[in-house]
C-alpha cells in the first residue's frame, strides 16, 4: 500500500495546515464578525477531529487499512491544536479573574479543561524513550485516557452549541461508535 512510503514527519507538516489556514485567515478577515471566536471554535474542532482520527485507527486496521505509524503523529496533532484553542481563549480573556469566572460560569469550559488536562500525560508519553521507561503494558493503559478525553471533547462541543446542529451531534455519534468498536474488542480479549 502506498500509505507505507508516507513518511511521518509528513503527517506533522500537513497536520499543521489547518492551524497556518485559520491564521492567514484571521489575518485577512475571512472569519467573519468574530474572528477570534471563529478560530478559537476552528481550532477545537481540528483537536477533535485528530482525536477521533486516533480512535478510527484501530478499526480501519481490522479492515484493512493499517496507519498504525501515525497514530502518535495525529495524537500529537490534537495535543498541538488543544493547546492552540486553549491560547486563543486564553488570548481573548487575557485576566485571570475573567478567565476564572469563565470556567465557573460556564460548565462546557470545565468539561473542555478536563479533556485538555487528560492529554496533557499522553502527550508527555508520546515517545520511545516514556514507553520504554513505563513498559508496554502500562503505557498502552496510561493512553486509554484518549477514551475519556475524546468522550468529553465530544460533549464540550454539543454543550458549546446552542440548539442542535448537525456537527456536534455528527462528532458525537463517531466518538460514540468507535468507543463501542473498542469495548467490543476488549470483551473479546478479557471475556468475563
Amino acid at each position: 500500500m502506498g500509505l507505507r512510503r508516507v513518511p511521518v514527519w509528513m503527517v506533522y507538516c500537513l497536520g499543521m495546515v489547518p492551524a497556518f489556514w485559520g491564521l492567514w485567515l484571521g489575518l485577512t478577515g475571512g472569519l467573519g464578525a468574530e474572528p477570534v471566536r471563529a478560530l478559537e471554535q476552528h481550532l477545537g474542532e481540528t483537536a477533535l477531529q485528530f482525536l477521533i482520527a486516533v480512535l478510527a485507527i484501530t478499526p480501519l486496521r481490522r479492515a484493512g487499512v493499517n496507519l498504525v505509524r501515525f497514530r502518535r503523529a495525529l495524537g500529537v496533532l490534537s495535543f498541538v491544536y488543544v493547546c492552540l484553542h486553549l491560547g486563543v481563549w486564553l488570548l481573548d480573556l487575557r485576566s485571570w479573574p475573567l478567565i476564572w469566572a469563565d470556567l465557573v460560569k460556564r460548565p462546557y469550559i470545565t468539561v473542555g479543561m478536563a479533556a485538555g488536562l487528560l492529554l496533557v500525560p499522553l502527550a508527555l508519553t508520546s515517545n520511545d524513550r516514556a514507553v520504554r521507561r513505563l513498559g508496554p503494558a502500562r503505557w498502552r493503559r496510561l493512553h486509554r485516557l484518549t477514551y475519556p478525553a475524546v468522550s468529553l471533547g465530544g460533549v464540550h462541543y454539543l454543550m458549546l452549541v446552542k440548539g442542535w446542529p448537525a456537527a456536534p451531534i455528527l462528532y458525537m455519534a463517531v466518538i460514540i461508535t468507535l468507543l463501542s468498536f473498542r469495548i467490543r474488542l476488549l470483551r473479546v480479549r478479557f471475556p468475563a
